[in-house]
């Protein structure tokens, strides 16, 4: 039988545990929206990327043998009625792969025999409020059988720690989903774009959420379970508010939209961010400021490939941002000079005040540290990317009406962000379903 992805990462991790390791991996709590209702349940990313399991009040414990077992909610036909179907431990190790369950409620009893005469106990640290007194409680109940000849881990180590790589590299499964992802996020924005133009054609009164209903919509038709953060849908003025959220300020003819919304599939993550005229055509000065930006993000996808650095993505998409911000007269070159000089004197974070990039999975936000130990351990630098890495490239610029910049590009806000999957010999854009090009925008919106 062909082992499942879950199980394939179990084995992964195990391997890196030590042999006489035991890892404890919880789910995500219930969260309380008021008195009597909860907010939509979403499983611990850790958690899910280990087991593909769903449901709530659940652990995973994994040893370093790669023995598994999962503690779960028991059979309930009365809760079920009222909460829906339960897997049950009976029927989760033939469902998942996992070498034994427990209900959950066995959990304090089992946990400590699971620790005895291991030498290390791995958890994610400052993840779960109560899980470290929770971990010193079992490790104290096993502790107390000491005369009995039982012994106790004597080191505790972060799980996020060895995780966190692992997530960093994309397995054909993830690839899959998150292409998928990105096609369906790219429909809910073509559908949202062309919304857009049709209605303000038509006379009809527009604003944010009638947008952001156009997303969702298109999001759930297609089988995605949610977006994968709250959806950004920003007009005029707003689309300078980086993380305004969609309102009901209308949308008006002549204004630009940023729309920065994505789906997530199967708990994993798109991220696509367009700006484009609401009523199908830019401006003038629309046009130059949104072709700086493409221009620059460009240059960070030519500089996204295996063997670079991750902040290589940055300071490309940089240089030409500085060097626009100069040619649009938003910077003075009297005061500072050229584009180098404005990328030393940082006048740039004005118009641009965010990274060009980050990693992008499970979390919209992924997991992975930015820079990595250099070969001599003394330093750490900007982390080389590495086929399976999937991250943003997101460059923009935002004028105020406070700023320097002349009156005609006062409150234009650009944004233009893909997904980046690093391939073998550069990466593939999996979120160009929708157009980026100025043609291609206003061909769509008419």
């Amino acid at each position: 039988m062909t082992p499942t992805p879950y199980a394939t990462r179990r084995q992964q991790l195990a391997a890196q545990l030590g042999p006489h390791a035991v890892a404890i991996v919880p789910t995500a709590a219930v969260q309380p929206r008021n008195r009597d209702n909860e907010h939509p349940y979403r499983f611990d990313s850790y958690f899910y990327y280990l087991t593909g399991f769903t449901e709530p009040h659940a652990w995973l414990v994994l040893d370093g043998q790669g023995r598994s077992t999962l503690f779960c909610q028991p059979k309930d036909l009365a809760r079920e009625i009222w909460d829906g179907y339960r897997l049950g431990p009976e029927a989760a190790p033939a469902a998942l792969g996992v070498d034994q369950a427990f209900g959950v409620d066995a959990l304090e009893t089992e946990l400590p025999k699971l620790l005895a005469n291991q030498h290390a106990v791995w958890w994610p640290f400052a993840t779960h409020p109560g899980l470290s007194q929770r971990v010193q409680t079992w490790l104290a109940a096993v502790r107390a059988q000491a005369r009995s000849g039982i012994g106790c881990p004597q080191s505790q180590h972060d799980v996020c720690a060895v995780l966190d790589d692992m997530r960093l590299i994309k397995d054909d499964t993830e690839r899959a989903l998150m292409a998928r992802a990105g096609r369906i996020s790219a429909g809910a924005h073509r559908r949202a774009m062309q919304h857009c133009a049709q209605s303000l054609r038509a006379g009809q009164a527009l604003h944010e959420y009638h947008l952001e209903a156009e997303l969702l919509h298109e999001f759930r038709r297609h089988g995605a379970q949610a977006p994968a953060y709250p959806s950004i849908v920003a007009a005029g003025a707003n689309a300078c508010v980086l993380h305004y959220r969609a309102d009901r300020a209308a949308v008006r003819p002549g204004d630009l939209v940023l729309i920065d919304a994505g789906c997530e599939l199967d708990g994993y993550a798109s991220d696509i961010t367009r700006t484009f005229p609401a009523n199908g055509r830019f401006n003038a000065a629309q046009r130059d400021v949104y072709q700086v930006v493409l221009a620059a993000q460009h240059a960070a996808v030519n500089a996204t490939r295996p063997g670079a650095r991750f902040d290589d993505v940055h300071q490309a998409a940089l240089q030409v941002l500085c060097q626009g911000m100069l040619d649009l007269g938003l910077l003075s070159r009297t005061t500072h000079g050229n584009a180098d000089a404005v990328m030393e004197q940082r006048a740039y974070t004005a118009y641009y005040m965010h990274r060009t990039s980050h990693w992008l999975g499970l979390d919209v936000h992924d997991v992975g540290a930015y820079t990595q130990a250099e070969a001599n351990g003394d330093e750490r630098r900007s982390r080389v990317l590495q086929p399976g890495m999937v991250l943003t490239i997101e460059p923009g610029l935002y004028s105020r009406p406070g700023s320097d910049a002349p009156e005609a590009f006062h409150d234009i806000g650009v944004r233009i962000e893909d997904d980046a999957l690093v391939t073998a010999n550069g990466c593939e854009l999996l979120t160009r379903d929708v157009p980026v090009e100025v043609a291609a925008i206003e061909a769509l919106m008419a």
